[in-house]
Order: C-alpha cells, then sequence, then structure tokens
C-alpha cells in the first residue's frame, strides 16, 4: 500500500504518518510546504525507515503535486494539509482560503486527473481521504452532539475555510465519482503539538512560570481526542470506510477549558513540584471574537459501523501528554524561535466598533 499524506510535518499528520510506516507498514510520502508548524523533527522516529520518504512542497503547486503523484503512484492520499490554528485566522485569513480552499482544490483536481488514468484495479483500488474538523459545525448549546447529518454553521475563518474544503471534497465525489471519504474530529492533544495551541501552551508557560492564558471564564467546552487514537481512526476510516461517507471522530471526553488548565497545573504540581502550585499562573484574558462554547462529537457512525473506539480517556492522554512534554525538551525548545507564547488573533477594533 502507498500512501501521500499531505501536512504529514504537522501535529495530527506526523502521528498518522509514524502509525502507517511503523504499525501498518506502508510504504508513505510526506508531503509538506514546512511552514511555522511543520516540523521534520516529528518524523524523526521514521526519516530513516526505508518505507518513508519526504517531499517538500505546496499543495497549491500544481506541477509540483502531479511530480509527486506521478513518480509515487499512490493507492491512496490523506489529506491533512491545513492552516489550523483560529486565533491566526482572525488576523490573517488569507492564508486559510489559499490553503484550505485553492489547495485542496488544486489537490483534488490532479488526484482525479491521477485517478482516471489508473486501471482498472487501480481506479478500484484508490481513495482520497479528506480530513477535516467539528469546528465546521459551529457550536453546542448545553446539549446535544454533532453527528454528521449537523447543518454545517461556521464562526471563524479558520472553519469557514474547512466547511468549504469538505464540501469541494464531497462535490469531487458526486460529479466526478472520485473515492472520497471525509472524516470531522475533536479537538485533538497529544505529543508534538506546536505549543500555539491550548494544551502545550499551557504545559511549556507553566514550566517558565508565565502567566496561563484563559479566554473569556473558561466555561467553553471541547471534546477533547487524543491524537494517537485519532490516527488509528482516519486510516481505519480510509480503509473501510464507505465512499461518499462522512465519519465524525471524537474521544468521548468533553472537558471545559478551565478544567483541562486546571488538570495539566495539578499534574505539573506532582511532577515539578518546585514551581507549584501551578494554578496559581491561570490568568483570564479578553475572549476570542466568535468563540465557539462548545463541541462535542457523536461518533456512534465510526463505532458501530467500523469498530473504532478511543483508547484514552482525557485522564490518560493528558497524563501522557505532560509527560511527553517533560522529556523532550529537545523537540520543543527550538520551536520557541518561531513562536514564543505571545497571544495571537487579537483585533484591534474595540467590542462595540466590531458590532457597528
Amino acid at each position: 500500500m502507498r500512501i501521500i499524506v499531505t501536512g504529514g510535518a504537522g501535529f495530527i499528520g506526523s502521528a498518522l504518518v509514524r502509525h502507517l510506516v511503523r504499525d501498518v507498514g506502508a510504504e508513505v510520502l510526506t508531503l509538506d510546504k514546512l511552514t511555522y508548524a511543520g516540523n521534520r523533527d516529528s518524523l524523526r522516529s521514521v526519516d530513516n525507515l526505508p518505507n518513508h520518504r519526504f517531499v517538500q512542497a505546496d499543495i497549491c503547486d500544481r506541477s509540483a503535486v502531479r511530480e509527486v503523484f506521478d513518480s509515487f503512484r499512490p493507492d491512496r492520499i490523506y489529506h491533512l494539509a491545513a492552516e489550523s490554528h483560529v486565533d491566526r485566522s482572525i488576523t490573517g485569513a488569507g492564508d486559510f482560503v489559499q490553503t484550505n480552499v485553492v489547495g485542496t482544490f488544486t489537490l483534488l483536481d490532479a488526484a482525479r486527473t491521477y485517478w482516471n488514468g489508473l486501471d482498472v484495479a487501480g481506479r478500484e483500488r484508490f481513495r482520497f481521504l479528506h480530513v477535516s474538523t467539528d469546528e465546521v459545525y459551529g457550536s453546542l448549546g448545553e446539549t446535544g452532539l454533532f453527528s454528521e447529518t449537523t447543518a454545517y454553521d461556521p464562526s471563524s475563518p479558520y472553519s469557514a475555510s474547512k466547511a468549504a474544503s469538505d464540501h469541494l471534497a464531497i462535490a469531487w465525489q458526486r460529479t466526478y465519482g472520485l473515492p472520497v471519504v471525509v472524516s470531522n474530529c475533536s479537538n485533538n492533544y497529544g505529543p508534538y503539538h506546536f505549543p500555539e495551541k491550548l494544551i502545550p501552551l499551557i504545559i511549556l508557560n507553566a514550566l517558565h512560570g508565565k502567566p496561563l492564558p484563559v479566554y473569556g471564564d473558561g466555561s467553553n467546552i471541547r471534546d477533547w481526542l487524543y491524537v494517537e487514537d485519532h490516527a488509528r481512526a482516519l486510516h481505519l476510516i480510509a480503509d473501510k470506510g464507505r465512499l461518499g461517507e462522512k465519519y465524525n471522530v471524537g474521544g468521548r471526553n468533553e472537558v471545559r477549558n478551565i478544567d483541562v488548565v486546571r488538570r495539566i497545573c495539578a499534574l505539573l504540581d506532582q511532577m515539578r513540584p518546585k514551581g507549584a502550585p501551578h494554578d496559581r499562573l491561570i490568568t483570564f484574558v479578553r475572549d476570542r471574537p466568535g468563540h465557539d462554547q462548545r463541541y462535542a462529537i457523536d461518533a456512534t457512525k465510526l463505532e458501530t459501523e467500523l469498530g473504532w473506539k478511543a483508547q484514552e480517556t482525557f485522564d490518560t492522554g493528558i497524563a501522557k501528554t505532560v509527560t511527553w512534554y517533560l522529556e523532550n525538551e529537545d523537540w520543543w525548545r527550538p520551536l520557541q524561535t518561531r513562536y514564543d507564547g505571545q497571544r495571537l488573533g487579537v483585533l484591534n477594533e474595540t467590542p462595540k466598533e466590531v458590532a457597528r
């Protein structure tokens, strides 16, 4: 099995590449532009293995994508390349439209050309997995879950760009017959997570005695999914999922943001007691514009139809994550030259001006 993973040097992508190369034994080509969040060091454990190769390229570059297709001759495309941080999308939406929308179109169209040129057996074997987010569904109230039939209602430039890419992927399946499957996941966490996101940011700020920023009152709820559980789900969806279908991936671990932060503080109090109590560093800051209140995934379709189940609870997964960051300073230390923990996505307008 020959698989191209776009965005394979990113957080979720690298977990998937490591799983495919080491556990599945597939031949994998990682295709990544290596933007600020792409990191070759996340692939260190597989970089020298004979069934992995790396190509630095932009998915918006059609000629580069076609060259990779023609030389590697993949059986599958697992598409994870994306701009993914909501805060960055607030002040830099253009990059998100370019990569997430135009890039996905470019990749889909190149995949269709390649697929049309395969023999009958190759066409039957081929799969295009489009990996997306639960943020396309918008925000939930106090009850209810996102299902595969939930109407799209994106709130941020990031989620709007991912919603557009989802629609493109499904349209390429319905219009051209390209064998596409789509997945939508809840918030991921775990090793190799770029430190602009909540969990690694809190861990590293706490280690350095810096303030632990919590948006608003910290009551926003996310359904947390350990990244290695997600990697297993993605390969299963591509392998066994029905063409043209969507599969939601969630860990069934709903936790308020403030409780995530407090749990990390409690773990660090045990593991690094010198800085305890770490919760003294919690600082409530002005809320993010358009901040969705609650996400929660109904993963019943994936669990019953394909037999997947998350192996990590939030308690077990967060303990593994904190331990990993404590033991892998050589991975995250160099990243602090790319991102020093400053707040992103802050608008200059006052709330009153925004309302007008």
